[in-house]
């Protein structure tokens, strides 16, 4: 499930961001970006996250910047005269043109370094209080999405079982249908005087039991109930658990589908598939 949130905090003279945004995914997978000086703190950002967030992508990003010149970042001149004879040798040597070799070499590792100690108590008590208010404003933007999802998915069920009680109208005819069908089949290829009755009657109840949808309707209604049953259960990670009910909804879907020899049936099939296709869609951006 997608999900934002972003906090901008102040302290001293320091504008401190945070951002937090995550996609759906099978698993936990943090990336965090920060400040060269805050890599200490990495792993308590794990922690923190992990704790207070379901599975998903996140991206986590705290940016600090400084409103004044704190004189906080060092150019190693050793470092970058050595960077810079180097690139001039390669560059005469290759017959490359110069370019813009300055922003090329500060861009090079720890040519220019920041703070090197860690962060301040108070700077990081402030972070921390960050922390906590970006994660709740991303759990009230997972919240509202969830609601909408939840939504759309009750009307795909509904539509479902909407189309499931229009079947029972359609068996009667299918099953006359398929038996005068029959009937004049044999008619044209034996004779009506050599057509046994007694044996047609017999062979017409086989073919109609594989004909017979009342146990796929029964289980194609009781899973679409227990889908709206699990999307009302108080529990926060529902995708796994809808996303294998919608599999057996699929499996009686496309059962009738096969058992139906009606284009009427095949046809509520059709419009019940698409609506699959759609639950399914939406699942997979579910917790």
């Amino acid at each position: 499930m997608t999900g934002y949130g972003r906090v901008e905090k102040a302290f001293h003279n320091k504008r401190i961001s945070i951002e937090l945004r995550s996609l759906n995914s099978k698993f936990t997978d943090i990336r965090i970006k920060s400040p060269q000086y805050y890599r200490e703190k990495e792993i308590e950002f794990r922690r923190i996250l992990n704790d207070r967030l379901e599975r998903g992508k996140i991206e986590f990003s705290l940016d600090i910047v400084s409103m004044e010149d704190e004189g906080n970042s060092v150019i190693n001149n050793s470092l970058f005269k050595s960077y810079y004879r180097q690139l001039r040798q390669l560059m005469q040597e290759l017959d490359i043109p110069s370019g813009d070799i300055l922003q090329a070499i500060l861009r090079l590792p720890d040519v220019v370094s920041g703070p090197t100690e860690g962060p301040d108590p108070e700077e990081w008590a402030i972070v921390c209080q960050g922390i906590d208010e970006v994660t709740t404003s991303f759990d009230l933007f997972r919240k509202d999405e969830g609601k909408v999802i939840e939504k759309d998915l009750r009307l795909r069920i509904h539509n479902i079982l909407d189309g499931l009680q229009l079947i029972p109208a359609l068996e009667e005819e299918r099953i006359s249908r398929t038996r005068s069908r029959i009937y004049q089949s044999l008619e044209e290829y034996l004779g009506k005087e050599n057509i046994d009755e007694s044996r047609f009657e017999q062979e017409i109840l086989f073919y109609l039991e594989k004909m017979d949808i009342s146990e796929e309707k029964s289980r194609l209604a009781q899973h679409c109930n227990y889908f709206l049953d699990e999307l009302d259960a108080h529990v926060t990670q529902k995708g796994r658990k809808l996303a294998f009910i919608s599999q057996e909804i699929g499996r009686e879907i496309n059962t009738l589908g096969a058992k139906s020899y009606s284009s009427e049936i095949q046809r509520i099939v059709v419009e019940m598939k698409d609506e699959l296709e759609k639950i399914k869609e939406q699942v997979a951006n579910c917790l």
